[in-house]
């Protein structure tokens, strides 16, 4: 609740301060917060504080798919490629003591795989990302276009 405090000429406005912001989710393009698994939502966290382009989340699970969900980027480089998939790796296995049964394609850094088990994620170069179009392969699957805007607190 806002006061006003007159003094002469001047008034002074003294707000209230407000809590902490609500740390950020992924947010889906529809703009609602969408509820993904912990560990899918850590994965996507990663890949976000590593600068990945383009994420998407494919939801599987009604499309009949081998695992849950695929975490879709983009790496600018080789470089950003490997170091999108190390802050996976090590965001999973530091929060929640998980590692991945299989990563491949780690010594090319142009597409580098890596398999949970529930879900797989996949960081590719940009001409990678185009040549296998994961997104179009897997096109009766829900998909969820992830920005790194921060979400807003409830009102």
């Amino acid at each position: 609740m806002a006061s006003t405090k007159t003094s002469g000429a001047r008034k002074k406005k003294t707000v209230a301060r407000k809590a902490a912001p609500a740390p950020r989710a992924p947010r889906s393009s529809s703009g609602q917060a969408k509820r993904l698994p912990k560990n899918v939502s850590a994965a996507v966290q990663a890949v976000l504080d590593k600068k990945a382009l383009d994420v998407v989340v494919l939801d599987l699970r009604k499309a009949a798919g081998f695992t849950d969900y695929f975490v879709i980027c983009t790496g600018a480089s080789g470089r950003q490629i490997q170091a999108i998939a190390d802050g996976v790796k090590t965001a999973l296995k530091t929060d929640l003591g998980e590692r991945p049964v299989l990563a491949e394609g780690v010594e090319k850094s142009q597409w580098i795989l890596l398999d949970y088990f529930d879900f797989v994620v996949h960081v590719f170069s940009p001409e990678c990302r185009d040549f296998y179009a994961l997104e179009r392969l897997w096109g009766n699957a829900e998909r969820r276009v992830i920005s790194d805007a921060p979400s807003e607190a409830p009102s």
